[in-house]
């Protein structure tokens, strides 16, 4: 294959934020045994329907109430198991690009260490609040009231590796509250290495607090290139779209689209095939795991999965000829679980178009890798240090 014959082939590939398809083998370390994000929605809701996806093969990867195998299916399918240590978003997308992270990022289930709040406080000349696990909208109900009385931002953690940061926008400007997160992002490294630092931003009075759309994440730099490197040191365009620049901070991306929810990450997707004739178009959608996985919200999750298989007819009409489609996940957030957090998952993988078989079961393949390393392989471009291409 000559460098100029990769020129006409595009890779689409997009993330359903959380959208896990049943628990790991080693789901008992992280407490998640017996969690299934996509069948456990599709039990509360009395069955799902979402027929682009049942006829890519999505009810041929586990069974799942409502979304009947295809036979044949119009993609490759199967499910991939996480070889990294962790569930967050960071690694999991990190993986998926050919990057096993071997060392989990640290996670403070009894809060941050009074050394690491102290110098937070030091560098942005005032005490915090909080400093402790929490939910994101809980823990404003419960401080909400008291940070617009001192003006003292809200710090708190989850089940992951992060370091969130919280302010009214009424009481602390966005540019001031991005500039706390960039100075906790500096500081926490080395053992205090979380994977993302993220700003959040709310509005509202007490009793009725709202995160706004303005969440900013500040991770880690991946440490050693990803198959985006690859894919810019071979010449080929990749677009990040939704929290791709966050996850990846910015690296090996040649533009990054932001987001505000899967309506506008499906829109923007359809916009990129629209003007990028080649490479890599990289869209990351969260609502699923956001506003639903998070918020033990089976309801809202189905709708949302139907919201986007209807919109997946419109991106199915604008693939071209030499277009792949990847569908996967990057872990569960399983609304139906004990808890809140993300859990430990086989992730589904849907390959359609330009390279993929109609009806080929891809089986469980061991690393998320191996979608990172297709697309490599499809562009044309360096393979990763991990993963093996299914095409």
């Amino acid at each position: 294959m000559t460098h100029s014959a990769h020129n006409t082939r595009r890779v689409i590939f997009i993330v359903l934020d959380g959208a896990g398809v049943g628990s790991l083998p080693d789901a008992h370390r992280y407490g998640d045994t017996g969690a299934a994000t996509l069948p456990h929605v599709a039990d509360a809701v009395g069955g799902l329907h979402l027929p682009a996806l049942q006829r890519l093969g999505l009810g041929n990867i586990v069974p799942i109430a409502g979304i009947p195998p295809a036979y044949p299916s119009l993609g490759a399918f199967g499910r991939a198991a996480e070889a990294s240590a962790g569930k967050d978003t960071t690694t999991g997308h990190w993986e998926l690009m050919g990057l096993v992270t071997e060392v989990p990022f640290p996670t403070y289930p009894g809060g941050f260490p009074r050394e690491v709040l102290d110098a937070f406080e030091a560098a942005i000349g005032r005490k915090t609040l909080g400093n402790t696990v929490a939910s994101g909208t809980a823990i404003l109900d419960d401080l909400g009231e008291e940070h617009l009385r001192t003006g003292f931002p809200i710090v708190y953690t989850s089940a992951d590796s992060v370091f969130q940061v919280a302010a009214h926008e009424g009481i602390v400007s966005l540019d001031q509250l991005y500039e706390w997160c960039r100075i906790a992002r500096i500081q926490l490294q080395g053992p205090h290495a979380v994977g993302r630092v993220i700003a959040r931003p709310f509005t509202g009075s007490p009793g009725a607090f709202v995160r706004t759309a303005h969440r900013h994440d500040f991770s880690l730099p991946p440490p050693r290139d990803t198959v985006l490197d690859h894919l810019l040191a071979a010449g080929r365009t990749v677009t990040g779209i939704g929290k791709i620049g966050d996850i990846f901070a910015g690296r090996g991306l040649t533009r990054s689209i932001p987001t505000a929810g899967n309506a506008m990450g499906v829109e923007r997707t359809l916009s990129a095939m629209g003007d990028q004739t080649e490479g890599l178009v990289f869209t990351n959608l969260v609502d699923f795991d956001m506003l639903f996985g998070h918020r033990n919200d089976p309801l809202g999750y189905a709708a949302a999965l139907k919201a986007f298989d209807d919109g997946l007819h419109g991106i199915l009409d604008a693939l071209l000829p030499d277009d792949l489609l990847i569908l996967t996940a990057d872990h569960g957030t399983d609304p139906c679980f004990p808890g809140t957090d993300h859990t430990r998952e086989y992730i589904p993988v849907l390959l359609f178009g330009a390279g993929a078989k109609p009806g080929r079961n891809l089986g469980i393949l061991p690393t998320f890798a191996d979608l990172g390393a297709t697309v490599a392989a499809y562009l044309g471009a360096a393979a990763p240090e991990a993963g093996t291409s299914l095409i």
